[in-house]
C-alpha cells in the first residue's frame, strides 16, 4: 500500500507572485485542489465561468468573492464554504494581503 500524504498548511505564500494551485485528487469527473492567495484578486472584468459544480472552503486567511448576478459581495473568513453552480459567474475580488489564504476547493460534474 502507498500513501500519498501532505498538510494543507504547509505553504510557502509570497505577495505579488501568482498564486499557487495544487492538484491533490484528480479523476474522471472530480478534481480537489488546494489553493494558496496573498493578496491575489481576479483581474478586473474577469469571471469565472465553470461547466462544474464549485465547492470552496476558506480554511485560513480572509476573502471577498464577487458574484456577477445582483453583484453580490460574500466575505469569507476561515471556516466557510460556498457551493457554486455551474455557470454561476464570479471572481476573487479581494484576498489578504499579509497572511496566506488558503482555499479547498473541489469541482465534480452533476
Amino acid at each position: 500500500m502507498q500513501l500519498q500524504t501532505g498538510n494543507l498548511f504547509s505553504i510557502e505564500a509570497k505577495r505579488g507572485a501568482d498564486e499557487r494551485i495544487d492538484m491533490l485528487v484528480t479523476g474522471q469527473r472530480l478534481n480537489v485542489e488546494r489553493i494558496v492567495s496573498m493578496g491575489h484578486a481576479s483581474p478586473e472584468g474577469f469571471w469565472y465561468d465553470d461547466s462544474r459544480v464549485e465547492w470552496v472552503a476558506l480554511l485560513s486567511g480572509a476573502a471577498v468573492l464577487e458574484f456577477e448576478e445582483g453583484s453580490t459581495r460574500h466575505d469569507m473568513r476561515p471556516g466557510d464554504y460556498v457551493l457554486i453552480e455551474p455557470h454561476c459567474r464570479h471572481r476573487v475580488a479581494w484576498t489578504h494581503a499579509d497572511e496566506p489564504t488558503v482555499w479547498l476547493a473541489i469541482y465534480h460534474e452533476r
